[in-house]
């Protein structure tokens, strides 16, 4: 069934509502769920996101070993040992990393080991080789080593039962060499979710191709596209297409049958050529059909054929609007990633007046000059480059009018 979650549009430009913008992000954390896992190899999952927390079956050393190259004795028997009466052992062996010395030490007997390896059976303690005086196979020891010395213990590392990594954990190298400590091959992490993304636009020429008459390239592909991949998504995008209901019915009919979410690029207003919000309603439920934002007010968020569907407002200001408050959630929360943005966040002034308007969210594009923001049009959803200008975005809530100069306001930094 789809969700009300609009209120009256006070300004009549087609909508019959606009819903807050909370409401929206409230309605993606209830309606979208996290994909299932997959397993992979070690070697392929760093960036990945660990499917389900992983405790310790065995210890990490699984035994007693070297912490210093030296000699493996028991150290009680070093007691009061100084350069002028040292204390003299025989040398009965070796314990190398991956070959043992097989037998026990016993008084008066030392070891050569090296580090890494194991500690042999009796010994208790490893005297560093610079403390040491060999001679044949006798080695002399001039000061005191007591038991437990540059010995690192079985289970030191990690024990048996400890939680290793929790759930929702993106895998870092390192992460992956614990788990190959603890004898691991293959982990559960998240599937990565499959982002399809449609282009529609009569006036669109494929992206990177130069202007022609009265049409120009998509530019929203290539920018959602990297965007999909920065929040772990898989992207592929089909089009541009000219603005037809039957083609966009039948390529978003396909792509819901493979695909685990679909951003649809333009065509998500109310204009005799704007088909996508009809085109979702007829393919499943369309829940939100225009924002209380600026840009972005022509969004719209549903499901076709149970998967989520973004219609992304054409002018690319917007689109990426759209993508940082809503698609992005739903990329990360579809791939078990925390949904909060990636961006970083930094505090500074207002060098001057920002004015704004009840009701509304305004996301507004700024620069960061030393310790100030410069506050960029708000308007022109269509000029990208304002967006390659800006260094971040300010937020300003609906319950605000604006901020004043000189109000600390809270800076979101376009920069991965």
């Amino acid at each position: 069934m789809p969700e009300n979650l609009s209120l009256p549009d006070p300004r009549r430009r087609g909508f019959r509502a606009r819903s807050p913008v909370d409401e929206v992000v409230a309605w993606i954390d209830r309606r979208v769920e996290t994909l299932g896992p997959q397993d992979l190899s070690l070697g392929d999952a760093a960036g990945r996101v660990l499917a389900a927390g992983i405790r310790a079956a065995e210890p990490v050393p699984p035994f007693d070993r070297a912490a210093m190259d030296g000699f493996a004795l028991r150290g009680e028997e070093t007691f009061g040992a100084d350069a002028y009466t040292p204390a003299l052992f025989r040398v009965i062996g070796q314990s190398r990393p991956g070959r043992r010395f097989g037998g026990n030490v016993g008084p008066g007997e030392a070891v050569e080991i090296a580090t890494g390896a194991p500690l042999p059976a009796s010994a208790d303690t490893v005297v560093p080789v610079e403390i040491c005086k060999v001679q044949g196979d006798l080695v002399r020891v001039v000061e005191a080593t007591p038991p437990g010395r540059h010995v690192s213990r079985r289970g030191e590392d990690i024990e048996v039962g400890a939680l290793v990594l929790e759930q929702r954990r993106i895998l870092r190298p390192q992460d992956l060499g614990a788990l190959s400590a603890l004898g691991m091959s293959v982990v559960a992490v998240i599937r990565r979710p499959e982002v399809t993304i449609l282009v529609t636009g009569d006036e669109l020429l494929p992206a990177g191709t130069p202007a022609r008459g009265d049409q120009i390239a998509d530019m929203n592909s290539v920018m959602v596209q990297a965007l999909v991949r920065r929040d772990g998504g898989l992207p592929r995008v089909l089009g541009p297409m000219a603005d037809d209901r039957e083609r966009l019915e039948e390529a978003l009919a396909n792509a819901a049958g493979s695909a685990d979410a679909v951003l649809i690029s333009g065509g998500s207003s109310t204009g005799p050529e704007d088909h996508a919000p009809g085109v979702v309603a007829s393919l499943g439920t369309l829940d939100v059909h225009g924002v209380a934002l600026r840009p972005a007010s022509p969004t719209g968020l549903g499901f076709a054929r149970g998967v989520p569907v973004v219609l992304l407002p054409g002018h690319p200001v917007s689109c990426l609007c759209a993508y940082d408050l809503f698609a992005g959630r739903i990329i990360r929360k579809l791939g078990g990633r925390s949904v909060d943005w990636p961006y970083r966040a930094i505090e500074r002034s207002l060098a001057r007046k920002l004015a704004s308007s009840l009701g509304r969210l305004d996301y507004v594009r700024v620069r960061v000059v030393g310790e100030k923001v410069e506050p960029m049009a708000i308007g022109g959803a269509s000029i990208l480059s304002s967006t390659t200008r800006a260094d971040g975005f300010v937020l300003v809530p609906t319950d605000l009018e604006g901020y004043p100069a000189g109000a600390t306001v809270t800076v979101w930094l376009y920069d991965l």
